[in-house]
């Protein structure tokens, strides 16, 4: 009888600690994923990709343990240029026809000071993946318009080559489109509801 119980409650507290999961949405209204690139080393451009979806997961309540998946629509490239725009869309650049989502699956997210953050995970573009790591700063978390809210800046660089993003190889190595790519990405989550 005694181990019948102590084996109930096992179960019990396993159920416990395992329904503790909390998932996260993104709240469109207040997230962007933006990115720049320099234009002839003399400007810079910057664009987004409007259409995007995710999934966020966290056990403890200061997101080291947060497990994130988002995939984006390549063909949403937006830089405020229709003509550039269908440019980016095409072989020269992302081949949406072909490759029409970029992935991010993190691996870790490592606290590396107050507020602050390092993410590393697996990028996946034109089905290419590499591992990056970026700079996250931690905004805080609010309850607000009937929702627990947490906010993020994720900020970094990738070298578009690595992913067979090269139309201008031949012109030297990113003169008209610079080679190092700005990540720029704010992100305001809402907690599911049960």
């Amino acid at each position: 009888m005694k181990s019948a119980l102590l084996g109930l409650a096992f179960l019990m507290m396993t159920g416990v600690l395992f329904g503790q999961s909390t998932q996260w949405k993104f709240d469109k209204a207040h997230s962007k994923i933006q990115f720049t690139a320099t234009h002839m080393k003399i400007s810079e451009v910057a664009g987004k990709f409007a259409d995007y979806s995710g999934t966020i997961m966290t056990d403890g309540e200061d997101f080291t343990d947060a497990k994130i998946k988002m995939n984006i629509k390549a063909s949403s490239v937006d830089t405020d240029n229709d003509k550039r725009d269908g440019h980016l869309q095409g072989e020269d650049f992302f081949h949406t026809e072909k490759y029409p989502n970029i992935k991010f699956v993190s691996e870790s997210m490592e606290k590396v000071g107050d507020q602050k953050y390092e993410m590393t995970g697996e990028l996946t573009i034109k089905d290419v993946t590499r591992e990056v790591t970026l700079d996250v700063k931690y905004m805080g978390v609010v309850e607000a318009m009937g929702a627990t809210r947490a906010g993020f800046k994720v900020t970094g660089t990738i070298d578009r080559f690595d992913y067979n993003v090269d139309w201008d190889k031949s012109f030297g190595q990113g003169l008209i489109v610079g080679r190092e790519i700005g990540i720029n990405v704010d992100v305001e989550l809402m907690k599911a509801q049960d």
